[in-house]
């Protein structure tokens, strides 16, 4: 697999908008300026707009192959040196057709590796750079990271967004020690509220008897966007674009990954968790892979019973589980490299990358 390279000052920064189109609405306007200005005086970084991202939700979402054709130039242009999504939605998978049957936008993927970073619909993206052979990071977006309306980033986000800029040889995955609320609204009113703040009373919690430690390589995502690629939820054929591509690892490849997910703020019910990971109980995938990392359920609603449903799927199996890590849509949010070797131990409630992120 191929790694980027680590960030620097005076680096450019790519914004594309590969899913819903709202960086260019005038309700984001207050957010675009915050993210900027923070990637620019914090960072040292230039931040580039592709050509279509701030077309707006109606054209891009029209328009699959203008954001598609976004990202295939970010690869192309030699003087990017790394590529953020605005934000998540909910068809990113409309641009497959538009990039993995482009050759020459795979091999500029092999011979151009870059900084890759989003989560949530993104998760699409992420498993298409699996499949081409470039590890990318489940982490910040643009407009609802850098763009905190915070008088800064959330500090534990920022700890993370941090290794960006550092080449090391791994890193911890700390418990924070807080949580915060989801906002009610976004608007420009809401620049320097600070987010209701909650004490982390759980930390990390280990299920299905997890001993011991255990290492694997990251593979996953969002849980409503891939479900949707295994079970075509709302008819949209999402399973037939994903079988079409041979989207997923075959159960040999399950053996060596251990599998992160989690949930959106749309807040699934447990029922749909609990179809979902059946689904992938059925294919072998939960049987297969080394240990999984169970996200913090967004407002920690369901909080509890997520895990009466992680319980009972997994009672006959033996595959331990960490649960509540701070990635995905919870905030805040720390970084889980594509990929890269992580370790679980399951004694100590700790979990480490244990490679860098970045090429040498």
């Amino acid at each position: 697999m191929k790694k980027p390279k680590v960030l620097k000052k005076g680096d450019k920064i790519a914004i594309v908008s590969l899913s819903l189109g709202i960086l260019g609405e005038d309700f984001t306007k207050h957010q675009v300026e915050i993210a900027e200005k923070r990637l620019k005086e914090d960072y040292g970084l230039e931040v580039v707009y592709m050509p279509n991202s701030k077309k707006g939700i109606q054209y891009l979402g029209d328009h699959p192959e203008a954001r598609a054709e976004d990202l295939k130039a970010a690869f192309k242009d030699d003087s990017i040196d790394a590529i953020m999504t605005a934000i998540g939605g909910n068809d990113t998978y409309k641009t497959y057709q538009y990039l993995f049957e482009d050759e020459e936008f795979k091999q500029l993927v092999k011979e151009n590796p870059k900084l890759f970073t989003g989560f949530s619909d993104t998760s699409m993206n992420h498993l298409m750079f699996q499949k081409l052979g470039l590890n990318t990071v489940y982490g910040p977006a643009f407009l609802v990271d850098i763009a905190e309306l915070e008088d800064e980033m959330l500090p534990y986000t920022k700890e993370y967004f941090d290794l960006y800029f550092e080449k090391n040889d791994g890193f911890e995955i700390k418990s924070a020690d807080a949580w915060y609320l989801d906002r009610d609204s976004f608007g420009a009113d809401q620049v320097g509220v600070k987010r209701p703040r909650m004490e982390e009373k759980h930390g990390f919690e280990v299920l299905n008897n997890g001993k011991g430690k255990v290492q694997g390589k990251l593979y996953g995502g969002c849980l409503d966007t891939i479900g949707d690629a295994l079970l075509d939820y709302v008819g949209r054929g999402v399973d037939a674009i994903a079988d079409k591509y041979d989207l997923f690892p075959s159960l040999e490849e399950w053996k060596e990954k251990i599998l992160f997910i989690e949930t959106s703020g749309e807040k699934m019910q447990p029922a749909r968790l609990k179809e979902i990971l059946s689904e992938m109980k059925n294919r072998g995938w939960l049987e297969a892979a080394k240990a999984v990392i169970v996200g913090k359920p967004v407002d920690e609603t369901y909080y509890d019973e997520y895990k009466e449903v992680y319980n009972e799927v997994f009672e006959d199996l033996d595959t331990p589980i960490l649960y509540n890590v701070n990635f995905g849509h919870s905030y805040p949010r720390t970084i889980i490299p594509y990929g890269c070797l992580a370790e679980v131990d399951f004694d100590e409630k700790r979990l480490f990358i244990k490679e860098s992120i970045f090429q040498d």
